[in-house]
């Protein structure tokens, strides 16, 4: 309280014209939260053989397996992407201790396909049916929104008026009036969606279970108010 006042103290103190009257700076926080409606899995297949030609038409099959089986379960085209297609050699003597050149055993290649997913409730039934399908691999999980502007607006208003019940405060504890909104900035870069532990949703199928939670997304705006006589 102590330092607040002599914040206050100096915040007042400022000569009060008619071109720069008292004026106190806030910040202030707003959350809003919402269950998401859509994930993004990134998945893939990965396959080894003797020559590079045999390693790149082995996961080629089996991603074209894992892409029709996809759009059979209602996937849409817009929401399927590859993401990333590799091929590598593989070394059988690559240790310090060996000697003579490096030598190539066989050939490694990964076809990784992102998958957006409008239905939430069969995620884990996917996730059984591409890896009976062939995939192999799978790198990440996300959960967001198909529309996430009204919830980021949410945060956007909850933080406007956490600023200025603070401003509000600090202003009664001054003993000085309110005056009008002089500034307006959003700190920082827009908000994103952030996950929760809280989980609100588990898999309805039977396959592999998968916990949706809740999105919290954060917004922080900083506000300058006229401070009156």
């Amino acid at each position: 309280m102590r330092i607040l006042a002599a914040i206050l103290a100096l915040v007042l103190a400022l000569p009060a014209t008619a071109s720069d009257a008292g004026r106190i700076v806030v910040t202030g926080t707003g959350v809003a939260s919402q269950a998401p409606d859509m994930a993004t899995i990134t998945l893939g297949v990965r396959a080894e053989a003797k020559t590079a030609v045999a390693a790149l038409e082995q996961a080629s099959m089996a991603m074209r397996a894992v892409l029709e089986h996809l759009r059979a379960a209602g996937v849409a085209e817009e929401d399927l992407q590859t993401s990333d297609l590799a091929l590598r050699p593989r070394y059988s003597n690559r240790s310090s201790s060996s000697d003579g050149p490096p030598t190539i055993a066989g050939f490694e290649a990964s076809n990784m396909l992102q998958v957006r997913l409008r239905d939430l409730s069969g995620v884990g039934e996917v996730l059984d049916m591409v890896t009976a399908e062939g995939a192999n691999e799978f790198r990440s999980l996300q959960f967001g929104l198909q529309v996430p502007d009204p919830l980021r607006d949410a945060a956007r208003v909850a933080a406007v008026k956490d600023a200025m019940a603070r401003a509000t405060l600090y202003a009664e504890a001054a003993g000085v009036p309110l005056g009008p909104v002089l500034e307006i900035s959003e700190a920082g870069a827009a908000p994103r969606p952030v996950m929760r532990a809280e989980m609100s949703m588990m898999d309805a199928g039977g396959g592999v279970p998968v916990a949706g939670g809740e999105l919290d997304m954060r917004a922080e705006v900083t506000m300058i108010f006229a401070l009156g006589e």
